[in-house]
């Protein structure tokens, strides 16, 4: 299930351990009835009670906990996770930064709140059983606190089969397109270094900008093909790897990310295509 966004309009509420509303008694005045007025008007629209339904349905353990899970929203990589109680999710929906409960400091903690990394959050799922929430978000810096992109940069199979290469520096759990593209990265940084024998098909690519444009153009007609002529799914897969695989190495050429790319599709998810291409004519 995903959480819709909910705009807090007033930071005079929040929630108790019982998911109960309570009004901070500071500020009596006009500000203080403004305040109370706002949030009055917040509770006419039964968002507060949909959001204590809502934490009423998760299966909090015996010390009222969940397993609070981070995802970057366009890498798809995990970022580290956490427990949340109801104050935590709560907080979350209301400021939209990612917040968990501290076990050892009994206490909430919004992640950023020291190193200025938050993660931003987009949406909030739960899992099928309501035991455990993803934020998904996207991070303003290293998430970990040694400085790597995600906590999760240690590979099971490094440990039980350690190798010189991978102990150095380590490898960040990614998916299958965000591994293509840090092999390609890889290829690139190489380059720096004299090579001896015959350069890889990646590393062609990378020194020869006319080669590598011309293979992006001979691979988006190949996919276009596909459809053209009727071409079973497989073919189809096939040549939209190629393209895929072409257009990440033009991507290391110029410097732009993966996730850069993706940003910019999610920014255009409210938006008709229509509207998006005149925009883009404004902005020239």
């Amino acid at each position: 299930m995903a959480v819709s966004n909910l705009h807090c309009l007033q930071h005079s509420w929040r929630f108790s351990s019982r998911g109960r509303v309570s009004v901070s008694s500071s500020g009596y005045g006009r500000d203080h009835i403004k305040k109370r007025s706002a949030l009055l008007v917040f509770a006419s629209n039964n968002k507060i009670d949909k959001v204590e339904t809502l934490l009423d349905s998760v299966k909090w353990d015996d010390k009222g906990l969940a397993v609070g899970i981070a995802q970057n929203v366009d890498t798809g990589a995990i970022l580290m996770q956490g427990f949340v109680n109801r104050d935590a999710v709560a907080t979350t929906i209301c400021s939209r930064k990612a917040t968990f409960y501290s076990r050892s400091r009994s206490t909430l903690w919004t992640k950023g709140e020291t190193s200025k990394n938050f993660i931003n959050v987009h949406d909030i799922f739960l899992d099928c059983d309501r035991d455990s929430i993803i934020y998904l978000g996207t991070p303003d810096g290293p998430t970990c606190h040694t400085g790597a992109e995600t906590c999760y940069y240690t590979r099971v199979s490094d440990l039980l089969e350690p190798s010189e290469a991978e102990t150095e520096g380590g490898k960040l759990a990614e998916t299958t397109l965000y591994s293509l593209e840090s092999t390609i990265s890889q290829r690139k940084a190489e380059l720096e270094v004299p090579q001896n024998g015959k350069p890889s098909w990646t590393k062609r690519l990378l020194l020869d900008s006319n080669l590598l444009c011309s293979k992006v153009r001979e691979e988006a007609d190949e996919l276009c093909r596909t459809l053209e002529e009727n071409e079973d799914k497989s073919r189809t897969a096939s040549e939209m790897a190629d393209v895929l695989y072409h257009a990440i190495v033009l991507l290391a050429l110029k410097d732009v990310k993966m996730e850069d790319v993706l940003q910019v599709l999610r920014r255009r998810f409210s938006q008709s295509g229509i509207e998006e291409k005149k925009s883009r004519a404004l902005q020239g």
